[in-house]
């Protein structure tokens, strides 16, 4: 168990700390993963970000995943899930641009209309506070490849092993606290797992921004 993000943060930070010295950009998907990442960019010194990314649902039960985009329009299927709910690609166009223009309004909220930082040859941390299928962090991976980066790692409190092995496939490194094998949601293996808001998310970045600055 987990006390809170606070704690999944410090203990990562820990876990990452050798990356110091190639100054990463930690990119946090927003709401649950920015407090998991504040610790994290405060003790490797790097600048703290955001990337949006929202789940696509299915149209008759927008709580079952089918697949993920990412704010820049990357998408990304389930393909397992859509073929069993028998919907194919334009079925989902409805979903997809709901889910598209909620993420690019919370990326204007959340950066104030500032740009994504230049990733190209850098080492970037993706984080999470914890990831169940793994779809919405793979578009996310995706999308980061896309600004050729030098190093993706992906740091997250929690997961089950066939995701952590999944995602393994498409980052340089994954880190995840806890790994267990029975696994429902991420928040039963938190204790204190309070809604994150965007009120807080805007607060942890503009603190992160502050601190950086000389």
């Amino acid at each position: 168990m987990l006390t809170d993000r606070a704690e999944a943060g410090s203990r990562l930070a820990e876990r990452l700390e050798g990356y110091r010295n190639e100054r990463p950009i930690v990119l946090a998907l927003p709401r649950g993963g920015v407090p998991v990442a504040a610790p994290i960019a405060r003790r490797l010194d790097s600048p703290l970000d955001v990337l949006v990314a929202r789940k696509v649902g299915a149209p008759n039960d927008p709580e079952y995943g089918l697949g993920a985009v990412v704010e820049d329009g990357t998408v990304l299927w389930d393909e397992r899930r859509v073929r069993s709910a028998g919907y194919g690609p334009g079925d989902l166009a409805v979903a997809v641009d709901r889910e598209l223009r909620t993420a690019r309004a919370r990326a204007e909220r959340f950066r104030g209309g500032r740009p994504l930082p230049d990733l190209a040859d850098r080492t970037v941390v993706l984080v999470d506070d914890g990831i169940a299928t793994g779809v919405t962090v793979r578009a996310s991976l995706r999308s980061v490849r896309t600004h050729t980066p030098r190093t993706v790692i992906v740091a997250a409190g929690v997961a089950p092993p066939v995701t952590v092995r999944t995602l393994e496939r498409d980052a340089d490194r994954v880190v995840v606290l806890e790994q267990p094998r029975r696994f429902f949601a991420v928040g039963e293996f938190y204790r204190h797992f309070e809604p994150v808001t965007d009120d807080l998310v805007v607060d942890l970045l503009a603190r992160a921004r502050a601190d950086r600055s000389p």
